[in-house]
């Protein structure tokens, strides 16, 4: 396991690595002086090259690139032009309202999806599989930025039920930065219960594309082990039902579903910008829109990377997890 373990962590680092050189690039040939946007329309051309040098941004392309990536590794993710903070410190403030919305997010499209695509295979061709099937379909088709307006129109404006903007009033006490979990921890009932009325709507919004597509992977996958010939031997063996439906054919249904839940993960973070601007939820979105219109290279690359990095992350524990549940795929990959 432990080789396996380090082969899947030398294999995402590459990956990183070209993902940083070309967004450096990127953002370098990026139309526009920044440094001359940053400095102000009364800045004189002295006071321009000055700031300029102060960022390191007159040194060659590949020394700037060096001293980036060293930065990286202390702390120092760079000078951001707009807020005049570490980068590092500015995707710290940001960064846990975006994971918590999207794990969230993530959580409800696993419950929702999973269930729905065993029951659909399980009934194949009747009434509820016809109407998860179309369900699925529904979801994959509705843009989340559509579904977030939708659903902020009728709860929050017509109905009242939750709130519009926000992400709650009632601040627990900052432990992970997950108000959801720091209101369990500090045992706040009230900061939970404001902190879940406020993350509900743009959860579900951001959960229901990922929850269609594993529905729709689970059921074909379900559909594909009650024809193969081990589980016919099974049942012919007279095994009981919920032992093979269990042991066998939910396990091994599952394992390509993990990759769709890693990759949907991913998918979430960048999906949740959109749901962010739409609810006014105080994550990276707003931090990066303003980093792009005001050119700010540090904030964009840090965005990118932080993105960038949970990608593979999430590969990382997919291949973990496939180890875990089916020991042949960890032999076969070591």
């Amino acid at each position: 396991m432990k080789k396996y373990l380090l082969k899947r962590i030398l294999g995402i680092l590459p990956a990183l690595i070209g993902l940083s050189v070309l967004i450096f690039l990127l953002t370098r040939l990026m139309p526009g002086d920044s440094i001359r946007l940053a400095a102000g329309t009364d800045a004189t051309q002295a006071q321009i090259e000055a700031l300029r040098e102060e960022m390191g941004l007159n040194k060659p392309l590949f020394v700037q690139y060096i001293d980036y990536m060293k930065g990286l590794f202390t702390g120092d993710w760079g000078y951001s032009l707009r807020t005049k903070r570490n980068v590092f410190l500015d995707i710290g403030d940001t960064f846990a309202a975006t994971f918590e919305l999207s794990l969230l997010g993530m959580i409800f499209a696993v419950v929702i999806g999973v269930p729905l695509g065993v029951l659909a295979a399980v009934r194949n061709n009747r009434f509820s599989d016809q109407l998860i099937r179309l369900t699925s379909l529904s979801g994959i088709a509705i843009p989340r930025f559509f579904l977030a307006i939708l659903l902020q129109f009728v709860f929050a404006y017509l109905l009242g039920w939750f709130p519009v903007i926000g992400r709650g009033d009632m601040v627990p006490a900052d432990i992970t930065g997950l108000r959801l979990l720091d209101s369990l921890l500090t045992l706040n009932g009230q900061a939970f219960a404001d902190s879940f009325r406020h993350i509900l709507l743009p959860a579900l919004a951001l959960s229901v594309a990922s929850a269609a597509q594993i529905m729709r992977l689970t059921r074909t996958n379900m559909m594909e082990q009650l024809s193969k010939e081990y589980i016919v031997a099974a049942y012919s063996y007279g095994l009981p039902k919920n032992l093979i439906f269990n042991r066998y054919m939910l396990k091994n249904a599952f394992i390509s579903v993990l990759t769709t839940i890693g990759m949907q993960f991913s998918s979430l973070i960048g999906s949740a910008f959109l749901v962010e601007t739409v609810f006014g939820w105080p994550g990276m979105a707003s931090y990066s829109i303003a980093g792009l219109m005001y050119k700010d290279y540090n904030a964009i690359i840090g965005v990118t990377l932080v993105i960038g990095a949970i990608f593979a992350i999430s590969n990382l524990l997919v291949d973990i997890a496939y180890g875990i549940i089916d020991p042949q795929i960890r032999l076969g990959k070591a």
